[in-house]
C-alpha cells in the first residue's frame, strides 16, 4: 500500500492552526494586560499619570490633567529664572515658608530641576484657574510683575515659581504636586515615593 500524502495541504493546515492560535492566545491575554493598566477612575482618584516632556519649547507651557485637575509644566528660560530673585520684596511667601510643596522642592525655583517647574493650576483663593502670562505685564496688573499667573477672576497675581503676590486675595502660593523624573524627559506626577530624580 503506498502512502500519497500531500506535503503542501498539510504545512497549511499546520500554520493555519497555529495563527488561529496565536490569535486566540492575544486575544485572551488583552484583558489580562489592560487589567494591569490605571482605569480611569483609578486616574481620576489620583492615580500617578506619566507625562513627556521632551516638546516642552523654553518660554512654554503644557497642561495635563492629574486627580481631575489641571497640572501645568513650565519649561522656564535663564531669563525667567534671573528674574525670580527680583520679586522677593513683593511676594507674601517668597521663601514657601507655608508647605504647598514637597521638601525636595522647597527651594528658590520651587523645583527639582530649576528650568522644569511642575504646579497645580489652581489658585489658592477659590479654586479659578489663574492663565499664563510669561511676559512682562502691562502697569495694570502691578508695576513689578515680570509675567506669571494672573487670575482674572479677582486679581491674584504669582510669579514664575507660582509665588503669591502681596495684597491679593489668594492666600499662599500655587501647589506643587507629589513628582519626579523617570528619565531627562519623562515626569511622573502624583508619585515621588522613591525619591525625587535630579
Amino acid at each position: 500500500m503506498t502512502d500519497n500524502v500531500d506535503h503542501s495541504k498539510r504545512r497549511l493546515l499546520i500554520a493555519a492552526t497555529t495563527a488561529a492560535g496565536g490569535v486566540a492566545a492575544a486575544g485572551a491575554g488583552a484583558p489580562f494586560v489592560l487589567s494591569l493598566m490605571p482605569s480611569e477612575r483609578a486616574k481620576a482618584a489620583g492615580a500617578p499619570v506619566e507625562v513627556d516632556i521632551g516638546a516642552i519649547e523654553p518660554g512654554t507651557m503644557i497642561s495635563i490633567e492629574w486627580q481631575g485637575k489641571p497640572v501645568w509644566i513650565v519649561r522656564r528660560t535663564k531669563e525667567m529664572l534671573d528674574l525670580l530673585a527680583k520679586n522677593d520684596g513683593d511676594l507674601a511667601d517668597p521663601s514657601s515658608s507655608v508647605p504647598q510643596q514637597p521638601d525636595y522642592c522647597n527651594n528658590p525655583t520651587r523645583s527639582i530641576k530649576p528650568e522644569v517647574l511642575v504646579v497645580l493650576g489652581i489658585c489658592t483663593h477659590l479654586g479659578c484657574s489663574p492663565t499664563f502670562r510669561p511676559e512682562v505685564a502691562p502697569a495694570d496688573l502691578g508695576a513689578n510683575w515680570a509675567g506669571g499667573w494672573f487670575c482674572p477672576c479677582h486679581g491674584s497675581r504669582f510669579d514664575l515659581a507660582a509665588r503669591v503676590f502681596k495684597g491679593v486675595p489668594a492666600p499662599t502660593n500655587l501647589i506643587i504636586p507629589p513628582h519626579k523624573y523617570l528619565s531627562e524627559t519623562r515626569l511622573l506626577i502624583g508619585d515621588d515615593s522613591k525619591g525625587a530624580k535630579a
